[in-house]
């Protein structure tokens, strides 16, 4: 009975530490799908032109955010940066996710 008293706190603390990596991989694998997702159709509508934009993924995932942000590269590049944001065990948590696109070239000024 004492040898129960001394493992089974030790076992369900175990569990307890493996169940919340196991939400945290599922939440985190979640954010990225989604992110991807986002990023993928900001990029083809070239709304990512816009200076600031965010909103959340309802209505089947309104628990992740998202805020798109821009910052101007080299040689005509910007770099477009998302971050998808949660809750998880009353924490906020984020994942960035990051591409390069190109400004459209006016062709007025190459065609005179």
């Amino acid at each position: 009975m004492m040898l129960m008293g001394i493992v089974l706190p030790v076992v369900m603390s175990g569990v307890s530490t493996a169940l919340s990596a196991a939400e945290r991989a599922r939440n985190t694998a979640q954010a990225a799908t989604l992110g991807e997702a986002k990023l993928a159709e900001l990029v083809a509508t070239g709304q990512w032109g816009l200076t600031a934009g965010g909103g959340d993924f309802s209505p089947d995932f309104p628990q992740y955010r998202w805020v798109c942000q821009t910052a101007t590269r080299d040689f005509g590049a910007v770099e477009i940066i998302l971050q998808v944001s949660w809750i998880e065990r009353g924490m906020e948590r984020s994942l960035l996710l990051s591409t390069i696109a190109y400004e459209n070239q006016e062709l007025t000024g190459i065609l005179q």
